[in-house]
């Protein structure tokens, strides 16, 4: 268990639950479902939120990472057949417990960013804008250059496209200007024979998938995001943060070693240490992603920001209709939904499975339901959705935690999700 500088908590089990069915001060109806409210005392701080009727245990496992996994501050929710049953936070939103994590704390998720992403493509592919099997120059002509004028957006969705690892020598502050990483990228060659395996795009997905939306739309990645996914349906969830918005961020808790482990172990040179730390060695994950400048920026595989309300609402748009709002239609989701590789991951090695752009069980929530989509964030976080439990779920969190067996918080919360989907 990687130590994130903070002590372990035990929790007081003293549980103040709402009286569910009652339009009391302390329940909140949405939809014909009571949410109750629900106070967990913590060591120090608490657990705070409403929870319907039936889920209650995914609180006690929400309050349980606090004792058990060192927990430090994060938030869960769960929407199930498009309605909230579960929207919980707890903990502190900084490593000196000075900053309780509130109800509108929002927090940096990493590659949980990919699955936004990946549905502001489905949409324009939807729309008859886009074809995922025309070449990627057919929208950005530069980019067909150097091995790369086969290169499809299907290769680019399922982590085909050789393109893993950016080359060229870049500053960080011409990485976070947008036109200077995505010209390197036209401008390079594969890593890999295009299509001959896929190996995790860890960056590049964002950068490749956000200028063709640039270059389709006319909007970056991060205004089409909003525009047409974030303002329908009300969610609190940025590419590209707002300067207001910095000071509700949770402050990010790295793990220790975690800036250049993979360095250490691989060689800087190696394929994986450059796709993970890349461009030019500029990214770790240490202090630098809690810059404002750092988090302002448009990274659309990479630094989304939101809290766990929005991204649990924003799956369950995606699989069926919330407040009038659905995001992809069920024949677009099927097709991006179907599986496009599975095996050993040429740059992480454990096996990986993807659709268009969406990751796949079962490595990315075990013990969720066999059709899931959705993607993890480094460290800890998770979004995805379950269209046969009717379920969108979300957990995020400041400590960063990596675990070769999987994230136990995630996987606690899951096992508790799926525990009351089964006696509802």
């Amino acid at each position: 268990m990687t130590d994130t500088g903070c002590p372990a908590q035990s929790v007081d089990l003293r549980i103040y639950w709402g009286v569910a069915g009652h339009a009391a001060p302390n329940s909140h109806h949405r939809r014909g479902i009571t949410l109750n409210r629900i106070t967990i005392e913590l060591e120090t701080g608490r657990v705070s939120g409403r929870v319907a009727s039936g889920f209650e245990p995914v609180a006690a496992a929400f309050a349980d990472n606090f004792a058990r996994h060192r927990e430090v501050g994060a938030a869960c929710s769960l929407y199930h057949r498009g309605r909230p049953v579960v929207d919980i936070w707890g903990g502190f939103a900084d490593a000196e417990a000075t900053r309780p994590w509130e109800q509108d704390t929002i927090a940096l998720v990493f590659s949980a960013a990919k699955g936004p992403t990946a549905t502001c493509i489905h949409q324009l592919v939807e729309a008859g804008r886009l074809d995922v099997d025309l070449p990627v120059a057919h929208y950005w002509p530069e980019f067909g250059c150097n091995g790369k004028e086969e290169i499809t957006t299907r290769m680019v969705l399922s982590h085909q496209a050789g393109l893993a690892a950016v080359d060229g020598v870049l500053s960080l502050d011409q990485v976070l200007a947008w036109d200077p990483v995505v010209s390197a990228i036209a401008a390079q060659a594969p890593n890999w024979v295009p299509g001959s395996k896929h190996g995790y795009h860890a960056r590049s997905f964002g950068w490749i998938l956000g200028e063709l939306i640039r270059r389709i739309s006319g909007d970056s990645a991060g205004q089409y995001l909003n525009k047409h996914i974030c303002a329908p349906l009300g969610l609190r969830y940025w590419v590209g943060l707002p300067p207001q918005m910095v000071s509700e961020c949770a402050t990010l808790l790295p793990p220790e070693g975690g800036s250049n482990a993979v360095a250490e172990l691989l060689g800087a040179d190696s394929l994986t240490a450059r796709v993970m730390s890349g461009p030019n060695g500029l990214f770790g994950y240490n202090d630098m992603w809690n810059r404002a400048d750092v988090l302002e920026a448009e990274m659309p595989s990479s630094n989304g920001v939101g809290d766990a309300r929005s991204l649990a609402r924003f799956y369950a748009a995606v699989i069926d209709e919330v407040d009038g709002v659905r995001l992809l239609g069920p024949a677009q989701l099927a097709r991006a939904c179907e599986e496009q590789v599975r095996g050993a991951d040429a740059v992480i090695f454990h096996e990986t499975c993807f659709g268009l752009g969406y990751a796949l069980q079962p490595a990315l929530a075990p013990g969720a339901g066999p059709r899931c989509f959705g993607h993890p964030g480094a460290g800890g976080a998770l979004a995805f959705a379950d269209p046969d439990a009717g379920i969108g779920f979300a957990y995020v969190m400041n400590a960063m935690q990596f675990n070769p067996e999987g994230d136990p918080r995630s996987r606690t919360l899951v096992k508790a999700v799926y525990d009351c989907l089964a006696t509802a």
